[in-house]
């Protein structure tokens, strides 16, 4: 056993690049362009440290940033694709694109009101979470997404207010998560206007760092068994606050 354990432990440094990044956003189904109303890193490594200052919506961005505010509607299915690398695949038959299977893990998805989406900053917001997909059965939010060719798509409650807000779209891939510090946090923040809603602004909000803890049971957790089989943990927490009801 102590011979398998260290076996699939020795496999970690193999599967680190298997990265991926946020870069594209549909609104109903029509795709807006790639790096359009997203801030792209142009890094796919992910932040380990829950108070890293740029776990709000990551940093290193392509240049130039996109300027560019996406109006939806509250009601709106809203989608983001994630990508081994800018552009998906990593090169031909790419079987880390959008990520690697092992990376298994929840998908969220965060709203912060702001003046100007274009030009705010993701650190000092009060975020919100308007949608989650955990663990359901033995399949992860993760193995959704790359089902979907990297899309996650959540529709955006019918009672968040009109006005400009940062969405945070974030991964959090668990495969090493048995030790501390070792939760795969990936982050991309859309910038959207809602031009037509409700009056709800955000309730239960939460700061980016601040939100997560180190130790919080969805974030430090074992989802492999020493054979490297996924345990199916069906008491697995989201981190975070609820998500937004209306």
């Amino acid at each position: 056993m102590k011979y398998l354990a260290a076996a699939v432990l020795s496999l970690l440094p193999a599967l680190a690049s298997a990265h991926c990044v946020a870069q594209n956003v549909r609104i109903n189904g029509a795709e807006q362009g790639q790096l359009v109303g997203i801030r792209t890193p142009t890094s796919n490594n992910p932040i380990l440290n829950v108070n890293d200052a740029n776990i709000a919506c990551n940093s290193g961005f392509s240049s130039p940033v996109s300027s560019k505010v996406l109006d939806v509607k509250a009601g709106d299915k809203i989608g983001v694709k994630w990508g081994h690398v800018i552009g998906g695949a990593q090169f031909a038959n790419d079987a880390d694109n959008p990520i690697a299977k092992s990376h298994k893990g929840p998908t969220l998805f965060y709203l912060a009101k702001v003046d100007n989406a274009a030009s705010a900053q993701g650190a000092g917001q009060k975020w919100f979470k308007v949608a989650e997909d955990g663990l359901q059965g033995t399949t992860w939010g993760v193995d959704r997404m790359i089902a979907a060719g990297g899309w996650v798509d959540f529709t955006l409650p019918s009672c968040v207010a009109p006005g400009q807000y940062l969405l945070r779209a974030e991964i959090i891939a668990l495969h090493s998560a048995s030790k501390q510090g070792m939760a795969q946090f990936y982050m991309g923040c859309a910038q959207i206007n809602v031009v037509s809603g409700g009056s709800n602004t955000g309730s239960n909000t939460v700061s980016f760092p601040g939100a997560y803890s180190a130790s919080d049971p969805g974030i430090l957790v074992s989802i492999y068994d020493a054979k490297g089989q996924p345990t199916g943990n069906g008491n697995y927490k989201i981190p975070g606050p609820a998500v937004l009801q209306c």
